[in-house]
């Protein structure tokens, strides 16, 4: 199983909407970042990832589970990008700032850390887990 965090703008799509698509989930669409598609071309049915709320919020309040594999980004003609399907897991006890995450010298080299603009990210095993355990989940 891999780990990754998909960010997005409360007005564009918010926890709260990916929570009322229940166990159906949604294709996160509309990325056009070439990285952010490649990791989603790796990511596999079962894979985990936290949902960040990005711009004003900076905070991961929630567990996505992928729930299909890389396809056709429905968005869009363009062949050249794809997209995964997620669903919402759960929400965390307690929100995991930016902030809180750039303070704990264990998450140095975390991408959210370092590369607050990719909205699709690989994260470590030992960061989901320092992670968690900030939001009160270890």
């Amino acid at each position: 199983m891999a780990y990754w965090l998909f960010k997005s703008e409360v007005s564009t799509w918010s926890w709260d909407q990916q929570v009322a698509k229940g166990d159906v989930g949604e294709e996160w669409d509309g990325v056009r970042n070439y990285q952010a598609r490649n990791h989603m071309r790796t990511m596999k049915v079962g894979d985990l990832g936290f949902f960040y709320h990005s711009q004003k919020e900076k905070e991961i309040v929630g567990i996505v589970e992928v729930i299909a594999e890389s396809h056709q980004d429905s968005t869009t003609d363009d062949e050249r990008w794809d997209c995964v399907d997620i669903k919402a897991v759960r929400s965390l006890p307690e929100p995991v700032t930016l902030a809180m995450c750039k303070e704990d010298p264990r998450l140095a080299e975390m991408v959210l850390v370092n590369n607050t603009r990719l909205s699709v990210q690989p994260v470590t095993k030992e960061e989901w887990d320092i992670v968690m355990e900030l939001a009160g989940d270890s």
